[in-house]
């Protein structure tokens, strides 16, 4: 059932976003750049809108947002129970899994950051 919803969900917003942009291009647009600089990808210069601005609300957009939430639905942590054993990539692009760094009983540390 959750999987129908998003489903429905995320088509919709496609459905409408796809709509807008053949409607007003230029709103559009403008509307993605804003979202972009929220996210700061538009600091890199070598990112233009015109390789990706165009590719929103496309079948493969909507293919791999249904993915990424589909594929979230697993991975919910609640306390005191086991942590998802979520996918994984390294630095090589090799694909693991979380737990496959697991070494013995020892913790687990995860350290999130970034550096620009």
């Amino acid at each position: 059932l959750q999987k129908i919803l998003i489903l429905l969900h995320v088509t919709a917003c496609v459905v409408v976003g796809k709509t807008l942009m053949i409607l007003f291009p230029n709103a559009m647009k403008r509307y993605i750049l804003k979202q972009g600089e929220k996210s700061r990808m538009n600091e890199n210069p070598k990112f233009s809108y015109e390789n990706w601005g165009p590719t929103f609300f496309s079948f493969k957009y909507l293919l791999f947002v249904l993915k990424v939430k589909w594929k979230r639905l697993e991975d919910e942590a609640y306390e005191g129970h086991p942590a998802p054993n979520t996918p994984v990539v390294t630095f090589n692009g090799e694909v693991h899994h979380l737990l496959d760094f697991m070494q013995d009983n020892r913790p687990l540390i995860l350290n999130f950051g970034s550096c620009t």
